[in-house]
């Protein structure tokens, strides 16, 4: 299996989350305004992104299964890919971040 390059993989998340969502530079500042690459927002962000992955193959699935005429086969096939590749994506970081939290648990004081 190919090694996914994590920081590629979350700029594109990034990148396509500012495409879905243009008004959230418009949207009111709050708590986390004033730290936005920390690591717990980055974390909420990337978890985020992939719950709207994997929301859109669902829909796509399922209007596509209706017959609907603006769902086709190759758009479907995509959406689940993305959604695939992206959670597989956050559960090889989830489980880097287990590893490094094991590794400094178990380190002698």
């Amino acid at each position: 299996m190919a090694q996914i390059d994590i920081d590629s993989l979350l700029s594109q998340m990034r990148t396509l989350s500012a495409q879905l969502q243009p008004n959230a530079a418009a949207a009111p500042a709050s708590a986390d305004a004033q730290a936005p690459y920390s690591f717990g927002n980055l974390l909420k962000q990337s978890i985020s992104d992939v719950a709207q992955l994997q929301d859109k193959a669902q829909q796509l699935s399922a209007a596509f299964d209706r017959g609907d005429p603006n769902a086709n086969l190759p758009q479907v096939m995509l959406a689940v890919e993305k959604a695939q590749l992206s959670f597989q994506a956050m559960s090889q970081v989830r489980n880097k971040l287990v590893n490094a939290y094991t590794d400094i648990m178990n380190m002698p004081m």
